[in-house]
């Protein structure tokens, strides 16, 4: 274990033995790595076969907290890596291309949409991505995958 992940990992309370484990806050590392961008981390945890179907006090995955930090680096980790790229969560049944697109983030609905992120998707409220897209950009990433909109 490189020693800037050892640190961050105990700078976080979380166990270098078992690195993969939530901390006493009852946060996942994956989840926090992810959400700061930290893609060294996310890797190692990856590569310690942490499990990619955790979720934070949300319900959102790691994936979630990756597009929220519009870590790139992250996000192509965690797909890689298999994470459902279509998690919904348990709040409000929002993907993270929901969230993406309803936040502004071009680039990273942009990067999910070509993973194969699926635009059809509806939250509990019953709005798709298209339909919560806060940019010009986006409405147009999204509609290109939906002929005859």
């Amino acid at each position: 274990m490189k020693p800037e992940i050892r640190d961050w990992l105990q700078n976080h309370y979380f166990s270098v033995a078992q690195p993969a484990l939530k901390n006493s806050d009852g946060i996942y590392p994956l989840i926090l790595a992810s959400q700061k961008g930290r893609s060294d981390v996310v890797n190692f945890l990856i590569e310690q076969n942490a499990a990619l179907d955790v979720t934070d006090q949300y319900g959102n995955n790691a994936l979630w907290a990756a597009c929220y930090a519009e870590s790139s680096a992250c996000i192509d980790a965690l797909i890689h890596a298999g994470i459902d790229i279509n998690h919904q969560n348990s709040a409000s049944g929002a993907t993270a291309l929901l969230f993406a697109a309803s936040s502004g983030r071009e680039k990273v609905v942009a990067q999910l949409l070509a993973a194969g992120a699926d635009p059809n998707l509806k939250s509990h409220d019953d709005f798709t991505a298209l339909d919560l897209a806060s940019t010009r950009k986006i409405l147009k990433l999204i509609q290109a995958l939906k002929p005859g909109d």
